[in-house]
């Protein structure tokens, strides 16, 4: 998520860009999920997680990390909950789903900790993140929470 200078390569040179192997793609992402990260965002509804994090996070009204946003969940707060699908061990956080499903809050997996981290503007991976409404960003929170909350429950 966070841009980085890239060699200038020759113009006979026919590698792709993103070879460097900074930039792992969506399936690579997914292959490394835990088994308990359902329900899986898509590849686009996880853009647009990331993105309604980067709008949530400029004007810091976001909840970042498991004890945080537990303590918020139980004291009553709204939002949708983002978690990331490979964090380990799953103790730390299995927890939370079912807190979720008791207050009726929309939550989704996301593939990637660090992406997670980086989109809310920290240097260090983030496992889990409250998105709060805010009128900054009203629309796509409504949207990002009409998709969430349309994704199937697991059993």
């Amino acid at each position: 998520m966070t841009k980085t200078k890239k060699e200038k390569l020759p113009v006979d040179s026919e590698e792709p860009a993103a070879a460097d192997g900074t930039e792992r793609s969506y399936q690579d992402l997914v292959a490394n999920v835990n088994p308990i990260a359902q329900p899986l965002a898509s590849k686009k509804l996880s853009k647009k997680l990331y993105k309604c994090v980067k709008k949530a996070a400029k004007v810091k009204n976001i909840r970042r990390g498991v004890k945080e946003v537990q303590k918020f969940i139980n004291k009553g707060e709204k939002g949708i909950v983002v978690l990331a699908g490979d964090t380990l061990p799953i103790d730390v956080y299995c927890h939370l789903p079912v807190m979720c499903e008791d207050r009726s809050l929309p939550y989704a997996y996301i593939p990637s900790k660090v992406d997670l981290g980086s989109s809310a503007g920290s240097k260090r991976p983030t496992c889990v993140i409250l998105i709060k409404p805010h009128q900054d960003y009203q629309d796509a929170y409504d949207e990002c929470a009409q998709e969430v909350s349309g994704l199937p429950k697991p059993l």
